[in-house]
This record gives C-alpha cells, sequence and structure tokens, in this order.
C-alpha cells in the first residue's frame, strides 16, 4: 500500500495529523491498534480535558468545530429539555472536569463525520485493528512499516511521510528513532522536580476505565475479581489510605482528602473550570457523561459516570522497558484493579445512609464499546519521546521559575496549550507532580527528531520531558501537535522541503506560520495568567 503520508496511530493526534494533510490535498492511509478511530475521546473513554478559556480562544479551528460537533450531535438526535437546548455552551453530562463531558461513541461519530468525505473521495484509508510490528529504514529515512491485524494477516505501507501517533511511541523502537523514556535527570534538563539520577522505568501511571449507571432496588453486583483480595489490601507508600477507597491525596496540595460518591446527588451550580475548582470532590459528578436532568423526564432511569479516578492508576510497574509478558501481566492487573475497584463500590463503598455498598451500580459495555464493560483501551498518559531539536522542559513553563514573564516565546510556535504540570502518581513511587503553568506555545522543533527525516512526532512523543509531558499530554493540545505534523508533511511535499529546512530558515517558518494561522491554527496567547 502507497499514500503521500502514512499515520501509525488513529487516537486524538493522528486523526487531527489526518484532516491536516487531507484538507491540503494530500493522501493518508492511518492505522489504528483499536477498533475506534479517537484514542482518549474515544477508546480510552476519557471526557477532555481542557483550560479555563476553551470556548473564547487557545485551541485550533478544526478541534472547535470537534467541539461543535458533539454538542450539535446531542442538539439533533437526544431529546434535550428546552433549557438544554438553548444552552450555547450544551455540557451533556454537566461533569465537572469539562465544559464538554460526552459519551465516547458520540465523540467516535463525530470524528468519523470529520474523515467520511476524504473516505468517499478515496484520499483516505483507515486500517483499524491493526498494530505496526515492524519498520524498513534506509539511512535517516523510514521507507515502509509493516502493520499486522488480529487475524495475523500483514500489510506493508510505503509513504514519503511517516508520522508517529500512537498512545506509547510504539514507531521509536521499531525504527530505531532516538529516544527516552521515564524520568528525565535534573543534570540533563536542569528542572527543579526532576532526580539527581534518570529513572527511565519511573513513569506516569496508566488507567484503565470504565462507565456505569445507577439503578436503585436492583442487584449489578459483578462476580468477586480473581485479584480482588490483593486490591482490597494493596496500599502505595506514599498513600494515606488502602487504594480501594474514597481517600486520596489532593492532587495540588498533597492534603489527604476523603471524596463523596454519591449516585444522583444533586449537582448544583457546575464549576466546570479547573482554574477555579478540580471539580474531584465528588466522583460521581467528577466525570459524569450522560445527565439524566438534561433530557426530558422519563427518558433515562440513570446518569452514566466515568470512573477514571486516581484510585484506579495502576502502580505496580511501567509498560515500557519491560518484557512483553511482564506488560501484559500490567495491563492485566490494571483491569483486575478496576473492576475490584467496582466490586468495592458495589459491596463496601460508605453511604450517607450508614450502609455500605452501591448494588444497583451497573456497568455499561454498549458505552464502552466492548463485551466486558471496561474502556477499549487503557488511558495512557505518558509515551516514549523522540529526541527532539527542541525538548520543553519545566523552566520554560512553570510559573514557579517564569513568574508573570510568562512561558517562554518560540519563534518556530505551531500552536498554544495551556495545563496545569499535572503528574499523576508513577510507578517509581512519586507522589502526585503538581506545578502551576503558564500558556504555553508548541514548538515545531519539538516535532521534529534529531536524526530522522521524514518522521514526525504527532502525540504524546514529542520533544517533551517526563514532568512537561504532563501538561502537553491533554486532548486540545494532543490534537494541535497532531494537526501541526500533518499540515508540516503536506507542506513539505508541496514545496519540495523538508521539516528541517522549514525550520531553520526564518522566512520558510513564517510562511509556514501564516499557512497555519489562515488554516484556524493560533500560534500565540493573548494576555492571560496561569494556574
Amino acid at each position: 500500500m502507497r499514500a503521500d503520508i502514512l499515520i501509525v496511530g488513529g487516537g486524538v493526534g493522528g486523526v487531527a495529523a489526518a484532516l491536516a494533510a487531507l484538507r491540503r490535498g494530500r493522501s493518508v492511509i492511518m492505522t489504528e491498534e483499536y477498533d475506534w478511530l479517537g484514542g482518549q475521546l474515544t477508546s480510552q473513554a476519557v471526557p477532555p480535558d481542557e483550560h479555563a478559556w476553551i470556548e473564547q480562544f487557545g485551541c485550533t479551528r478544526s478541534y472547535r468545530a470537534f467541539r461543535e460537533g458533539v454538542r450539535a450531535y446531542y442538539r439533533t438526535w437526544y431529546p434535550l429539555t428546552s433549557a438544554a437546548l438553548r444552552q450555547p455552551d450544551l455540557n451533556p453530562g454537566l461533569g465537572r472536569v469539562s465544559r464538554l463531558c460526552h459519551e465516547p461513541r458520540v465523540a467516535l461519530a463525530v470524528l468519523e463525520g470529520m474523515l467520511a468525505p476524504y473516505r468517499s473521495a478515496g484520499t483516505l484509508r483507515v486500517l483499524t485493528g491493526h498494530r505496526a510490528v515492524t519498520a524498513r529504514v534506509e539511512g535517516d529515512r523510514i521507507t515502509a512499516v509493516t502493520v499486522v491485524s488480529r487475524a495475523g494477516e500483514e500489510r506493508t505501507v510505503e509513504a514519503p511521510y511517516v508520522l508517529d501517533a500512537t498512545e506509547l511511541g510504539d514507531l521509536l523502537p521499531l525504527a530505531d528513532v532516538e529516544h527516552v523514556m521515564g524520568f528525565e535527570s535534573s543534570a540533563e534538563t536542569g528542572e527543579p522536580s526532576a532526580p539527581s539520577e534518570a529513572q527511565p522505568l519511573n513513569q506516569q501511571a496508566f488507567s484503565w476505565v470504565f462507565a456505569v449507571e445507577h439503578l436503585e432496588g436492583e442487584d449489578h453486583t459483578i462476580d468477586r475479581p480473581a485479584q480482588a483480595g490483593f486490591w482490597r489490601e494493596y496500599q502505595p507508600e506514599c498513600w494515606p489510605d488502602r487504594l480501594l477507597s474514597l481517600t486520596a491525596p489532593d492532587p495540588r496540595t498533597l492534603e489527604t482528602l476523603t471524596r463523596t460518591f454519591v449516585p444522583h446527588a444533586h449537582s448544583g451550580p457546575i464549576v466546570a473550570d479547573q482554574s477555579a475548582d478540580p471539580g474531584d470532590r465528588d466522583l460521581w459528578l467528577f466525570r459524569r457523561i450522560f445527565a439524566r436532568e438534561q433530557y426530558e423526564p422519563g427518558f433515562a432511569a440513570s446518569d452514566i459516570t466515568v470512573v477514571n479516578w486516581p484510585m484506579i492508576d495502576y502502580l505496580p510497574g511501567p509498560l515500557l522497558g519491560v518484557s512483553e509478558d511482564e506488560r501484559d501481566k500490567h495491563l492485566q492487573g490494571a483491569r483486575q484493579l478496576s473492576l475490584s475497584m467496582l466490586y468495592w463500590l458495589q459491596t463496601e463503598a460508605p453511604r450517607p445512609d450508614g450502609g455500605t455498598g452501591w448494588p444497583g451500580l451497573r456497568l455499561r459495555p454498549d458505552v464502552m464499546g466492548t463485551s466486558d464493560g471496561l474502556a477499549m483501551a487503557p488511558y495512557i498518559r505518558e509515551s516514549r519521546r523522540i529526541r527532539a531539536h527542541t525538548t520543553v522542559v519545566e523552566q520554560d513553563l512553570s510559573m514557579v521559575v517564569r513568574g508573570d514573564a510568562g512561558a517562554v516565546h518560540y519563534p518556530d510556535s505551531v500552536g498554544v496549550g495551556m495545563y496545569r504540570i499535572d503528574l499523576h502518581p508513577s510507578t517509581g513511587g512519586d507522589n502526585y507532580i503538581d506545578v502551576p503553568s503558564s500558556p504555553f506555545q508548541i514548538p515545531l522543533g519539538a516535532l521534529l527528531p534529531v536524526r530522522m527525516r521524514n518522521f514526525l512526532a504527532a502525540g504524546k512523543n514529542i520533544g517533551t520531558t517526563h514532568i512537561t509531558n504532563g501538561c502537553y499530554r491533554l486532548h486540545p493540545v494532543e490534537w494541535n501537535i497532531g494537526e501541526a505534523a500533518g499540515a508540516l508533511a503536506a507542506h513539505c511535499l508541496t514545496n519540495s522541503l523538508t521539516p528541517e529546512q522549514v525550520r531553520a530558515d526564518s522566512r520558510l517558518i513564517e510562511s509556514f506560520q501564516s499557512e497555519l494561522t489562515q488554516d484556524g491554527f493560533e500560534l500565540a496567547w493573548p494576555e492571560v495568567k496561569g494556574y
């Protein structure tokens, strides 16, 4: 198979990269390991984590089109109340983590709709259920990538440009692209929060998300999971209680905090603004993706909420830098942790009436697109990262370091992002590392590996560190990264340039940035303060 651009990985960055290249008239082949495109938004079932100004500015035009597409889907097909229909910033789930908490299938429908014209035109071919297994490299160029289906069928794809948009940076070791994983040392990065020695196996926890509803008076208690005994007693050294509880550290202060979990608790005024309130005090409301109060009376018996809490962060070991058997053990362990959390919620969680357990909690496999009710894919926070022309470090955007000066300005900016440096507990025993950050830019140099000439990073695998990955990994930033990578590959093909030439020449980078601006990219922030 041949195309102008091969995108390996169909998550948030991969879809955005494809759209950018396709808009510029290029042919694209995109491969994806799972059945759904969309990554964090769909197969991982994570509502978008976004900054406080997302409704006004701070993302690309196409990401905004996706967001409005989600709202339009609900307005068109769901029996919303008249009050909900009038909401210009409709939040279907009334969740507190985001102003746009929605079901994974709706995100999938909108993304597929955005891609549909190019599928019909034949310029986009998508291979779902395929993962990369080998890469053919000649000198400093990748000439082909072989992917394999679950049935064992192999396909080899050739393309002048190859983009890695996988969740874990899968192409980097396959193509011998220089990269790093885990925690870099302070000697290498100069970061205030880094350890004195590198810790490659110290990686952010991943999680296996699930969705539940609650039907009062019914009993949907699952069979006791095989590892329930282990997880019931498991307490990390850095944790104030057993993992299976409602008690965990406050991410920003590390103060011990006990949350509430009450199905169908009255939501009150919704504060989906993480600059003012992280939104995680009541766990039913935190990541609720379907709020029955938004719909006509009697339409739905229950809300639907997503369990993606610190208590299901998997800490015993990483996914990168270990054997395949060890990796599989950790993946299975994460699934068991999530099922054990559900079983604990059904049988032991404290109730306001003094009782224990919510047996009416029921998994929603239809929402997840799976048979068992867990998300289709694990929620990945940290990837392998390229050795890049530009590596973004903590002191480039930390408010503790930069103060009122704001983040470092990059003359080769290809977009913007904003989120606190938010590192979940890690496989190396670290508790939260949470640092206020300034609204930042995405430097083109972070997408370019130091050696490979026709390869671009298009997701969480760009030139960040373990620390700065904590704010560059969120949905709108990953979308912007992928979209910029797809645009750059198409731009280079059209103008017979290399990415390095574009970045190195002020005239060329300004021309490319002008193209991005016309296409709806924001390359700099207005005057806003971080948090």
